[in-house]
């Protein structure tokens, strides 16, 4: 049990009807988890409104409601909290309902459209070949020090996080990297907590269908780094035009990374090949698994953010160079027919271009790239075309097929996708809507040498349709398809 003034201090009251010192049980924004002497935040979600649950939870056994309009009927005995914004007001209860967790540890946020995940994961595993107890809130999976536990959304709701931030104290955790989403920082769910530092790495066309313009989505990651303390550090790629942004009203001590301009870290791909690339940092060399310019930026931002919390130099460049691929992430397999089949997360325009330019570049001309892509439903629409066109463009044969069609006609969102092919590209194109039978017949097309990329999905391991979610692995089905063909 809690008191219930001390879990709202810092909270912004516009009104208080009832008792705030009296105890309080759980605090919950799901009405169907209230119990007697529980707190139910009203918060308001994209699809439904928690106001309209606030009776459920009086009658479920609720202490203290939290909202931001008060309800007609006011019940003697219960608390009522009038708020500006319920979900800000979540975060700072539940940070103090679960003692403020953070600040008992190093907690560093990863912020940007592309790399949150494998820049996030490969400083947990970095920090941790380190000898320390380290923690990870991301896409693919929530790690404490050495307990796994799965991950449902890129940045968790606030009681989800300070509770497993709780277990990150209890196991004696140092640091803890965490993805954190425009969605999460939207919905205040960043709010709360404290930041040692925080990272961006690049902005580019995503999530759309939520912050409507660019600008929205661009000043929402800034957010994160405007919320930043004095005694924190932001680390910014200013080989992204939106790094300088990120600075302009930041408290925190200010680093940069670039690959092309003047920065506090640089660095130079000075070889490449598909088994991985050199890179020279610091006038050091440094020899990775990871391949691309676009991880040649990820392994930069690891290196500074090792450096700026205190790990030794050379100790960094040599734990890097023993760092493996975040799953899903340019993951390759060689078949016996000497085809290489890449999966990879690439969903938005600017990652499959990416990912393209670095086949591309590790070509030596005579393979042809067969490229299998989709993109999910109940998303950005606009960026469909985008894709299309990018596929098509720098590939020897594009594959349109289904990712996540969630409630969406796959069909439709391929004609979508089909609409962003120049006419000299159209031959290129083939269009199959069952993502098996499109990778079986990529692997069929190809021959030895070739490149085959399936993008999109990466290190997902379902397809999900109208609520249904399958079992479906990109990996384990391009294998497969390609060793059949070895029979």
């Amino acid at each position: 049990m809690k008191l219930l003034k001390d879990i709202l201090y810092g909270v912004s009251l516009s009104a208080v009807s009832g008792d705030t010192n009296v105890m309080v049980n759980q605090i919950h924004f799901d009405s169907r988890k209230v119990e007697m002497d529980d707190v139910f935040i009203a918060v308001r979600g994209t699809v439904t409104d928690g106001h309209n649950f606030i009776q459920k939870a009086v009658e479920a056994g609720a202490r203290a409601i939290v909202c931001e309009e008060l309800p007609e009927l006011l019940i003697d005995g219960i608390t009522y909290l009038k708020v500006p914004d319920c979900n800000s007001a979540l975060a700072i209860i539940a940070a103090n309902y679960f003692d403020n967790p953070s600040k008992n540890l190093k907690l560093v946020g990863v912020t940007g459209t592309n790399g949150k995940t494998t820049v996030s994961t490969l400083l947990y595993n970095l920090f941790k070949k380190a000898g320390y107890k380290v923690g990870l809130l991301s896409t693919i999976k929530v790690m404490v020090d050495d307990t796994e536990y799965p991950a449902t959304h890129t940045t968790p709701d606030v009681i989800t996080i300070n509770d497993y931030l709780v277990k990150m104290n209890a196991a004696g955790v140092e640091f803890c990297f965490m993805e954190v989403s425009s969605h999460g920082i939207h919905q205040k769910r960043a709010e709360g907590l404290h930041f040692t530092g925080a990272i961006f790495t690049n902005l580019s066309h995503d999530h759309l269908d939520y912050h409507k313009t660019f600008a929205d989505y661009r000043d929402t990651k800034k957010k994160l780094f405007d919320g930043l303390p004095k005694t924190a550090f932001a680390l910014v790629n200013i080989d992204d035009k939106n790094g300088l942004v990120m600075l302009q009203n930041t408290k925190a001590k200010k680093y940069t990374y670039a690959l092309k301009s003047y920065a506090d870290y640089r660095a130079q791909i000075l070889e490449r090949q598909f088994n991985g690339q050199l890179l020279k940092l610091d006038d050091n060399e440094l020899w990775s698994k990871l391949i691309g310019d676009f991880n040649a930026y990820n392994l930069l931002a690891i290196y500074a953010t090792a450096d700026i919390l205190g790990l030794e130099k050379i100790e960094i460049l040599r734990l890097m160079s023993e760092l493996e691929t975040v799953d899903g992430r340019f993951q390759y397999y060689i078949s016996k027919k000497k085809i290489t089949a890449i999966v990879d997360y690439a969903h938005t325009p600017d990652a499959l271009k990416n990912v393209l330019i670095t086949i591309n570049a590790l070509r030596t001309g005579n393979e042809n790239v067969i490229t299998v892509v989709g993109c999910g439903g109940d998303r950005d629409k606009s960026k469909r075309p985008v894709m299309g066109h990018i596929a098509s463009e720098m590939s020897n044969q594009a594959i349109f097929t289904s990712d996540n069609p969630r409630t969406e006609s796959p069909a439709a969102i391929i004609e979508e996708m089909e609409a962003g092919v120049e006419a000299q590209n159209v031959t290129k194109v083939l269009s199959i809507e069952n993502r098996k039978q499109a990778i079986k017949t990529a692997c069929k097309l190809a021959a030895a040498n070739d490149i085959i990329l399936v993008a999109g999905k990466g290190h997902e391991t379902y397809q999900e349709t109208n609520g249904i979610r399958v079992d479906f692995d990109d990996l384990k089905e391009v294998k497969e398809a390609l060793n059949s063909l070895n029979k």
